[in-house]
């Protein structure tokens, strides 16, 4: 069992369910941190925007397991661990993915470290703001923007420095008021 696990994916066009990369960082009640990749075949074209944001094609995908395949070796993993996204866009690929395939989704609690982010740093706000690009600026954070396997390590290094500067932990941070209350 994790403290929690940070999820960042990468798509292959505009349609948020076409993953074609997942990444995630567990972090450990001891604080480590190991992440790991998934390439995926997301069955779909890739768009020549999304493959230079992130540089992952069709050529890197063949022979890649489709996205039931992932997460069907994943699943359990998942939804015994609280999971870390920053934004919206990560649990919403996911939904829409599951729904594309007819499976299930994550039955999982999510945790935008964006949110963390602003309780944490609220001079940030019109300073550059939350994203992780002006994050790695400001917290001197160091990977490789557009890589889900870097920015799921970067996202919950955001919260473990969160939790350092404020004295509170992840869910308190990251959960609103009534999400508090249903705890």
């Amino acid at each position: 069992m994790y403290r929690f696990i940070a999820v960042d994916v990468e798509t292959a066009n505009r349609g948020r369910h076409s993953i074609c990369q997942i990444g995630l960082a567990y972090v450990s009640v001891s604080g480590d941190l190991r992440t790991e990749s998934y390439l995926v075949d997301p069955e779909e074209p890739f768009s020549a925007f999304n493959i230079q944001l992130h540089g992952i094609g069709p050529d890197r995908v063949a022979g890649a397991p489709a996205f039931p395949e992932v997460l069907e070796a994943l699943r359990h993993r998942l939804e015994e661990s609280i999971l870390v996204q920053h934004s919206t866009f990560d649990k919403q690929a996911f939904d829409m993915a599951c729904h594309a395939y007819g499976i299930g989704p994550l039955s999982s609690e999510w945790i935008n470290s964006v949110s963390v982010a602003r309780r944490a740093w609220p001079e940030f706000k019109g300073n550059g703001g939350h994203g992780l690009a002006n994050l790695k600026s400001e917290l001197g954070l160091v990977f490789h923007h557009h890589d889900a396997e870097e920015d799921a390590r970067a996202a919950a290094e955001v919260v473990l420095l969160a939790e350092e500067r404020t004295g509170l932990d992840f869910l308190t941070l990251g959960r609103s008021k009534s999400q508090q209350k249903r705890a």
